[in-house]
């Protein structure tokens, strides 16, 4: 029998290691539970995950909290926050964002919080996690709390946006609709679909104190509904609702702002009908950008260069539904799974990860007005 020397030795275990690693992240990729955002009275569902074989099975409610919009985790994953889109919270007239400790498969509330006006439909978490935003599409405005061990505090810093754009019936008045933090956390972005902008601001995390730094203008009518970070740090992507156009953007490092050097066209040509862009997922890798889309209902698939974040269209497909909210992968990448709020389910759908392709049948289950999916 040979003897391993020491760098052998260490070679091998390394491998060994890495081996049970990669077998450990299969698993738990494979078997987990998601939580799924509900405009309910149970507003944070329950479901099991089989990634073996794309399979969700209803496992009950999570948290009874009223009208879900949006749920997403703390860099750490100890804590689980939420948007509910109401009109009146604690006797005035805002949404509520709430936090939840999440240990051993069950979310503990933690805390709950005005937000600055009504209709609040989204909440992100920075990449400290010391610092939560909130968009009210309702009343058009954003708010910041400060996060201590996973609760929030009362509102530190807020903004009652003005502006409007073109379309009188859906941008009468400003629609903050989505919040997001720069790859170095140093900016802090919030969407406004009424008034067609990003507005830009440098963040202070050990505060939660917010500064302006500017605007990014969209198209007039064009409607800035999300905005997304490329994994290559310098390109991200605007999802415009009411155009149905993705605006590809050059981000600064230095100062923050935001360039468009390219549109991209969600729709058919000749489509003028009722359209609503939605959500965007991009691969880990960078290499596949989808895009979602309301009324016509469908996912739109793009290879994307790496590097430039230029994007190459490849399909559009079903979504399994109408009206598909949100949609996200699997950590496995091998299925994406759709929100289609207005059929009450949920559907996935097998992925080839070489080719970025998505099978065009899927399969559903129910689920009450959902809103948002969250791997946990």
């Amino acid at each position: 029998m040979k003897t391993l020397n020491r760098r052998e030795f260490v070679a091998g275990a390394a491998a060994a290691t890495l081996t049970t690693t990669s077998i450990q992240a299969k698993i738990k990729g494979t078997k987990m539970r998601v939580l799924v955002a509900s405009g309910t009275e149970n507003g944070i569902l329950n479901y099991d995950w089989d990634g073996a074989t794309g399979t969700l099975t209803p496992a009950g409610v999570a948290a009874k909290i009223s009208t879900v919009d949006w749920i997403t985790f703390s860099p750490d994953r100890k804590y689980i926050f939420a948007a509910c889109e109401l009109d009146t919270f604690r006797g005035k007239p805002t949404g509520e964002v709430a936090s939840f400790a999440w240990k051993n498969r069950e979310l503990t509330p933690l805390s709950q919080e005005n937000s600055a006006s009504k209709g609040t439909c989204q909440v992100a978490v920075d990449r400290t996690g010391q610092v939560a935003m909130s968009a009210d599409y309702g009343g058009g405005s954003a708010a910041s709390f400060k996060i201590r061990a996973g609760k929030l505090s009362p509102i530190v810093w807020k903004e009652h946006y003005t502006q409007h754009g073109p379309n009188k019936d859906r941008q009468e008045s400003a629609h903050a609709h989505f919040c997001s933090f720069s790859p170095d956390n140093r900016f802090a972005y919030v969407n406004d679909l009424g008034g067609d902008c990003i507005h830009i601001y440098m963040l202070e995390p050990e505060t939660a104190e917010l500064m302006p730094a500017g605007t990014y203008h969209g198209r007039p009518g064009c409607g800035c509904r999300t905005l997304h970070f490329h994994p290559n740090g310098h390109i991200a992507y605007c999802m415009n609702e009411m155009a149905s156009t993705v605006d590809v953007l050059s981000w600064s490092k230095r100062d923050g702002l935001l360039r468009r050097i390219a549109t991209v066209e969600l729709l058919q040509k000749g489509y003028s009908g009722p359209t609503r862009g939605c959500d965007t997922v991009i691969t880990r890798d960078g290499r596949f950008v989808y895009f979602a889309n309301r009324d016509n209902d469908f996912l739109a698939s793009y290879s994307c260069d790496p590097e430039a974040g230029l994007l190459t269209f490849m399909a559009r497909s079903n979504c399994g539904g109408k009206i598909p909210r949100n949609f996200t992968l699997d950590p496995t990448e091998r299925w994406m799974l759709v929100a289609n709020q207005d059929s009450n389910l949920l559907s996935v759908f097998a992925r080839d990860t070489k080719t970025g392709r998505l099978a065009d049948k899927g399969k559903s289950v129910a689920a009450a007005t959902p809103m948002c999916i969250l791997f946990t």
